[in-house]
């Protein structure tokens, strides 16, 4: 079997490659180990988990309502329903995805792959699905492997009451007890919607602080709402042992954490994840892998290799999905002789707990390492008419500008609906915008995303909501 484009992967970043390579005029094969298109983020990542937070989101409003004098009784919980609803969102959108492949021609092979040279691939069949070919040669490739998650040696129980963020998202059960190792965004979480279903949830977390490497400003917002959602959270704190007890998991804490054994319903091990370049073949191609297995690429993502791109969580930091996306439609693009390189200047990242946390640009801890001038511009959300209404008074808006000339480098915000507000820092960012542009930019009245603007007035002298005396 020939093509001019293979493409190697199926989630975000993949089948964005494979459709703008179809519209452009080229033939595609698509492989993936799937049975559908999407890839972890789809099929067991930010959509199942997105799902998952959507409801306890909902419990979580349903419950602030009684400061308005509205109480509801305790929730009935359906795990089948909640399952087949979830499986529901899935199923469409893999549909949709399918869908598009077909009318766009793109060839969808379900395959194990590895690379024999740098223009063909081995194929082996999954679950005794039959193949077009065994080989697959190509003129190009983009590998778009995605990652796996970490695993943590002397914690790997071979034991279901020990879950990574898969197992985790099957919900097979509402323990009374579980035990998060991970103080990053997937623990998280995972960690708030099994609480919010019933769970007494401790997190354990080997830094002195949530969400390592994440402005403080937004995060200590956080950490206080999720001391009232969760049993325990323990700071410079690792698990030392796991031990299978049949009916439970006895954890024993390394670090100020009394008793030092404790026992769980279940053990969600959640410490990140790392790129899926092992086992590929590569070492039969000219890719080049850093040392912590990223494959390396340029501004096109280009690999070392003539005929081989990558993009994605394979491809390195920060491994999201939309930054596969364009990482994807950056590298066709290059192919086809157009004369792009992906270099943002933002790629926004959300945590969606309660409240969300949501950044993009420059951050304050970046700017530190980089020995770069910058200043803050921060408006809390108390002085906000919207947050008051909605009794979300917690959250912050936060700008990271340049004195000098005052171009906007950075945004943060935590508080309800931070990952919808994002957008606009992101664009701002982009277009290196300057204070006064967000400042004179109307934003409708009474809105979370009056936060942005009023924020920007700030350092102006121009803020209505809040008085800041002259210097």
């Amino acid at each position: 079997m020939d093509t001019q484009l293979a493409v190697l992967g199926g989630g975000p970043g993949g089948y964005a490659a494979a459709f703008l390579a179809a519209d452009l005029g080229m033939q595609v094969v698509l492989v993936d180990r799937e049975a559908r298109l999407g890839g972890v983020c789809l099929l067991r990542g930010c959509i199942p988990s997105k799902a998952l937070l959507h409801v306890a989101k909902g419990m979580a409003e349903a419950r602030h309502l009684a400061d308005w004098g509205v109480r509801f009784g305790q929730p009935q919980i359906d795990l089948a329903a909640m399952r087949a609803r979830k499986a529901k969102v899935i199923d469409t959108l893999t549909g949709g995805l399918k869908q598009l492949a077909a009318k766009r021609k793109v060839q969808l092979v379900r395959a194990r792959a590895t690379f024999e040279s740098s223009q063909l691939l081995r194929l082996e069949p999954v679950d005794g699905q039959p193949l077009p070919d065994d080989r697959l040669h190509f003129q190009h490739c983009i590998l778009a492997a995605g990652s796996v998650p970490t695993t943590i040696p002397g914690l790997t129980l071979d034991c279901p009451r020990v879950m990574d963020s898969t197992a985790a998202l099957e919900l097979p059960d509402v323990p009374e007890s579980l035990l998060v190792v991970g103080g990053g965004y997937i623990g998280l979480e995972l960690g708030t919607v099994y609480a919010a279903l019933g769970s007494r949830v401790t997190v354990v977390e080997m830094t002195d602080g949530l969400l390592p490497g994440v402005d403080r400003d937004l995060v200590r917002p956080l950490h206080k709402a999720l001391e009232k959602q969760f049993a325990a959270i323990h700071l410079n704190t690792k698990v030392a042992a796991l031990k299978d007890l049949g009916h439970s998991i006895e954890a024993v804490f390394d670090g100020p954490v009394q008793p030092k054994t404790q026992r769980f319903g279940r053990v969600l091990v959640a410490v990140g994840r790392r790129p899926n370049s092992s086992n590929l073949g590569l070492e039969n191609t000219r890719v080049s892998l850093d040392a912590k297995g990223f494959v390396q690429v340029d501004a096109q993502r280009r690999t070392t290799d003539p005929h081989i791109f990558a993009i994605g969580d394979v491809a390195g930091e920060p491994m999201l999905a939309h930054k596969a996306t364009h990482e994807g439609k950056a590298a066709v693009e290059a192919l086809a002789g157009h004369p792009v390189e992906f270099r943002p200047r933002a790629i926004p990242a959300v945590v969606f707990t309660d409240p969300e946390i949501a950044w993009a640009g420059l951050t304050e801890l970046q700017a530190k390492q980089q020995g770069r001038k910058i200043e803050t511009a921060v408006f809390p959300w108390g002085a906000s008419g919207r947050a008051q209404a909605a009794g979300r008074t917690e959250g912050l808006t936060k700008w990271i500008f340049d004195p000098q000339s005052q171009r906007v480098l950075g945004c943060g915000i935590v508080g309800a609906g931070a990952g919808e507000l994002i957008a606009e820092a992101v664009l701002a960012i982009e277009l290196g915008c300057h204070l006064r542009d967000l400042a004179e930019t109307i934003h409708p009245h009474p809105t979370l995303s009056e936060s942005l603007g009023i924020a920007a007035e700030l350092p102006l002298g121009m803020a209505t909501d809040i008085f800041r005396p002259k210097r």
